[in-house]
């Protein structure tokens, strides 16, 4: 049985790991989200991912709050895409909700489930 929970150990928050996310990470376009990834071989396995709704596309906290709440429980669901790779890296991840409109859940899920698989078959 894999573990569905989303620990507080797997979500990007150092501020170094984050400048180097943004720096050094490769990053692409799955509707509604941009996604950037970095990925270091060699250093056992670990995923750590950061969930962005931006102020400027959506101007009220409660949808900001509600798209931010579908990403987690999308990652939250099909994680275990990315961990059942079964390559030895540490990832760092971030998923960024650039849409202007809000989207149902099913269309987060899918789009969720295709940037995994896509950065597992990178790894």
């Amino acid at each position: 049985m894999s573990d569905f929970g989303l620990p507080y150990n797997e979500r990007l928050r150092s501020f170094g790991a984050v400048r180097r996310l943004f720096e050094s990470g490769r990053g692409g376009f799955v509707y509604p989200f941009r996604y950037v990834v970095y990925a270091e071989p060699d250093s056992g396995f670990s995923a750590e991912v950061l969930f962005s709704v931006p102020k400027k596309n959506h101007k009220r906290a409660n949808v900001r709050n509600l798209l931010r709440r579908r990403t987690k429980e999308a990652y939250r669901l099909n994680k275990a895409l990315l961990h059942g790779c079964g390559k030895s890296a540490s990832v760092d991840m971030a998923l960024i909700y650039s849409s202007k409109e809000v989207v149902d859940y099913k269309t987060i899920e899918y789009a969720v489930r295709r940037i995994l698989s896509s950065v597992a078959a990178d790894l």
